[in-house]
């Protein structure tokens, strides 16, 4: 009889109810729930102060929560906190590396902090992922700034981690670099590894994840898969560059909203489950208008996440 391996487990991390309220009253979280599927691309987004870097922090063991439940790779962090520690490996935004550490050194010290024995360590397979395997032996203070963020990826993967948390890990990084760190995590994502990011460059966002959640004062707004998010604002915009200039906007377009730029533009800003396209081109037709080209503009994440953190009130 042979012994089955254990099943892995449907969500890489659930929370639930997690709130912490810091000394002094401030509220960090507040009742913030999510569950984030084995494998996924997860976006975690919000202002600055709104609570992310609390989260991360208390699934990393280094901030203690007030109330609520964290399971990590179905260890929860109460009962059977090394296991949960064993099973994340985070990417913090701060570069926090030894500049007198060759990469080589800094993953087998990584490596035997997380006990893993010297016959199982991985260092130079994980410095080639990382695209760092010539830099195996240069110290750390020779890198470039995109090749630091590299072997701190490399650092967090020494342990074999199911989930990866990136904590803005492209801030201050160039384009060129900042493609090079996204397709090296593609990889990892398309390999199993669950991915959990933070950051500020919200395109970045909605590129990558397959699921946002957005935080703001402390509370979970919004937690979607991306193409569903994106949907909330039933709103575009539709640009007409005209052959030639109008002095007025013609009272079909008028009555449907249309608006002149200058001599040569009319832009109509609709909800298309109220007013089909079709509509606004037969009123372009009917008043006679030659166009010389058209546009439109969609909602993007940055118009949704700017919606959904305004005005609402701090978690109490």
């Amino acid at each position: 009889m042979t012994s089955s391996s254990p099943a892995l487990p449907t969500h890489a991390i659930r929370i639930e109810g997690l709130s912490k309220t810091y000394k002094g009253g401030k509220v960090a979280l507040s009742d913030v729930s999510l569950a984030i599927p084995r494998g996924a691309f997860f976006g975690l987004l919000g202002p600055n102060g709104a609570g992310k870097s609390t989260l991360i922090n208390i699934m990393a063991g280094l901030v203690r929560k007030t109330r609520g439940r964290v399971t990590i790779w179905d260890n929860d962090i109460d009962k059977d906190e090394r296991n949960a520690r064993l099973a994340i490996g985070i990417v913090p935004q701060e570069l926090n590396l030894d500049p007198f550490f060759t990469p080589r050194e800094m993953l087998e010290v990584q490596a035997g902090l997380y006990g893993v024995p010297a016959a199982e360590r991985r260092t130079l397979a994980i410095l080639d992922a990382v695209g760092l395997a010539d830099k195996a032996d240069s110290y750390a203070r020779s890198l470039s700034g995109g090749m630091r963020r590299r072997l701190l990826v490399a650092k967090a993967m020494v342990h074999r981690p199911p989930i990866l948390v990136l904590d803005e890990p492209t801030a201050g990084v160039d384009i060129a670099l900042r493609q090079q760190l996204w397709a090296m995590v593609r990889r990892l994502n398309a390999q199993g590894t669950t991915v959990l990011l933070t950051t500020h460059y919200l395109e970045e966002a909605e590129e990558l994840c397959d699921q946002i959640a957005i935080i703001n004062h402390g509370r979970v707004v919004a937690c979607e898969p991306t193409s569903t998010l994106l949907r909330r604002v039933d709103s575009k915009c539709l640009t007409l560059t005209l052959a030639r200039p109008v002095d007025h906007v013609p009272p079909a377009l008028a009555a449907l909203g249309a608006e002149a730029r200058d001599p040569l533009t009319l832009t109509v800003t609709y909800r298309p489950s109220t007013l089909p396209m079709a509509r606004i081109l037969e009123a372009v037709h009917a008043s006679g208008l030659e166009v010389a080209d058209l546009a439109t503009h969609e909602a993007d994440l940055e118009d949704i996440f700017l919606r959904l953190t305004s005005g609402l009130p701090p978690a109490a």
